[in-house]
């Protein structure tokens, strides 16, 4: 772990903790919502009666995207806590845009599968 601390505190100064912590309980939320939404993709896979290659497909697209979002929350973690310890602006998530409309799709999608299968 000291490796790591000392990677992150490589640059910059120590910023305000009040930041830190708001920035780690954001990095806790994501991975919240990953959590969540594995959980989505093991129910559509296990819930929904019909066990064709278009539902085991749409499984793994739910737990895809909670992997990929685990992934992209450690990285925007890192990037706002760079940022912090360097004293520039913060940069913007070009995740939040690609998330809703991917989530927006799938829950579409799984939606139709359950009125289909039934």
């Amino acid at each position: 772990m000291r490796r790591f601390d000392a990677w992150v505190r490589s640059v910059g100064e120590d910023p305000d903790p009040r930041f830190t912590l708001a920035n780690e309980r954001t990095f806790l939320s994501w991975i919240t919502t990953s959590l969540g939404l594995f959980g989505i993709g093991l129910a559509v896979g296990t819930v929904i009666p019909t066990r064709s290659g278009w539902i085991t497909a749409l499984a793994a697209a739910w737990i895809l995207v909670a992997a990929v979002l685990s992934v992209r929350a450690f990285v925007r973690w890192f990037r706002l806590e760079r940022a912090m310890r360097l004293g520039v602006g913060l940069p913007l998530s070009s995740s939040i845009p690609l998330v809703a409309l991917g989530l927006g799709l799938l829950a579409v999608a799984s939606g139709l599968a359950v009125l289909v299968a039934r």
